[in-house]
């Protein structure tokens, strides 16, 4: 009998403050873009406003530039958008979880027993 063993594990980007960027932030910023702000961003993924909030202003002030930029309420509300460096970030991350997502299937070949 042949047992398959593969390797597994989880990227991210650290800044001084820890996690910088991963899945979770990067599924946010994501949602933020689509939403167009960070309550309607962290309703679509289960997660309360002020998680999500802490989440973002934890990115913009380890950010060289913030990723976020948030608008006060008016009549219509506030809302959020990404900033260039935000999309940066975004395509950053993803580049780098599809190199290790790579890495991960190469290395789990010769892992078979």
């Amino acid at each position: 009998m042949t047992t398959a063993y593969k390797l597994g594990g989880r990227v991210w980007i650290e800044g001084p403050e820890g996690t910088f960027l991963g899945y979770g932030r990067v599924t946010l910023l994501e949602r933020i873009r689509q939403h167009g702000s960070i309550s309607a961003a962290a309703r679509s993924m289960q997660m309360s406003y002020l998680r999500a909030w802490k989440l973002v202003d934890s990115m913009n002030r380890q950010g060289r530039q913030p990723l976020v930029e948030k608008s006060t309420g008016g009549r219509g509300g506030g809302g959020a958008r990404l900033t260039e460096t935000g999309e940066r970030s975004i395509e950053l991350f993803w580049s780098a979880y599809r190199d290790f997502q790579q890495f991960l299937q190469q290395r789990s070949g010769p892992l078979q027993g």
